[in-house]
Formats: structure tokens, sequence, C-alpha cells
């Protein structure tokens, strides 16, 4: 079991970018935000400094990657603070405060969020995946298990949401990411 898991973790190394939503299948690079900028602040692309999210000039597309990478460099409540300025009505919006809910141990909550997500957008394979890592979290099993085949049934074979919530079924815990 263990020498499968290794192999497939692996193979789909290349692929765990995408648990943050993006386009590409790499992690995101990091950038000022989470290099040079204190906890709070986000790097500014007009100015060229750190700033906080309010101030900043950045537009959604530059604000949705600063999400993924503070929460991809685990700094949850830096990243919330981000999408508060973005329309709650985008479904990876609602993803995002669904997986930084969980990471932050509200897992009610996070469901919350990922269930409007869904109602947004029924396609969204990435909150489906961390709708049911959270369920695999929570013992649901069966939970999990429908929300895996919903990733299938809509072209996420082979996706790193199909994967990752495949594996955290498999073992009883989700990737940290």
């Amino acid at each position: 079991m263990k020498r499968t898991l290794a192999a497939t973790l692996l193979a789909i190394a290349p692929a765990m970018g995408f648990a943050a939503g993006s386009e590409t299948d790499t992690p995101p690079t990091p950038t000022e935000t989470t290099e040079t900028c204190a906890d709070g602040l986000v790097f500014d692309l007009a100015t060229q400094t750190c700033m906080t999210p309010a101030a900043s000039s950045n537009d959604d597309n530059a604000m949705m990657d600063a999400v993924r990478e503070l929460a991809y460099d685990g700094r949850f409540a830096d990243a919330r603070d981000v999408l508060d300025l973005l329309d709650p009505a985008d479904s990876m919006v609602q993803t995002y405060y669904g997986f930084t809910a969980r990471k932050l141990g509200d897992l009610e909550s996070g469901m919350s969020f990922y269930a409007a997500a869904l109602a947004i957008d029924p396609d969204n394979n990435l909150a489906r995946s961390y709708m049911g890592q959270g369920m695999v979290e929570m013992g649901d099993l069966i939970g999990a298990q429908t929300q895996l085949s919903e990733i299938r049934a809509r072209d996420g074979r082979q996706t790193w949401p199909e994967i990752a919530l495949r594996m955290a079924i498999e073992s009883g815990t989700g990737p940290s990411y």
C-alpha cells in the first residue's frame, strides 16, 4: 500500500499545483507577496511595494494569484483578507473561502462555502475535491465517494482534483494542500 501511494504521489507531483485552482500544473511561484511582504500585505504590481490588500491596485486575476500563493504558503488568514475584496458570486472565491476555513479548522463553514461554490458552478471540480477531502476528514467516506464520482462524470479523470480526492479516500487523509 505504501509503495503504491508513493508511486502515485511521484506520478502526480507535477499536477499538485492544481490544488490551488489555477490553470497551471505547478505550484505557485513565490513572489514578493510571500518572500518580502510582511503578514497581512500583498505585493502591488503597479507601485512595486507591499501594501494592504485593500490599498492594492492589483486586478482580480492578480488578487486570485495572491490568494493561491498565500494559501499554498499556509497563510490562510492573509488569503481570506484578499478574498474579502473579490466577488463573492465567483465560484473560485467561494472555493477558496471553503479551503481556508477548512484549513483553519472550521470544517462546517468550509463545507458551506464549497456548497455555495457548487451552486454557482456545478462543474467546479476543485470545490468537489476539497469538499470530498473535508468529508474524508469528517469520516463521511460515502459523501467523499459521491464527490469523486461527480468529478469523474464531469471530465475530471486524471486531474489534480480527482487524484487528490481518490488518494484521500484511499489513505483516510487528504494532501496538506
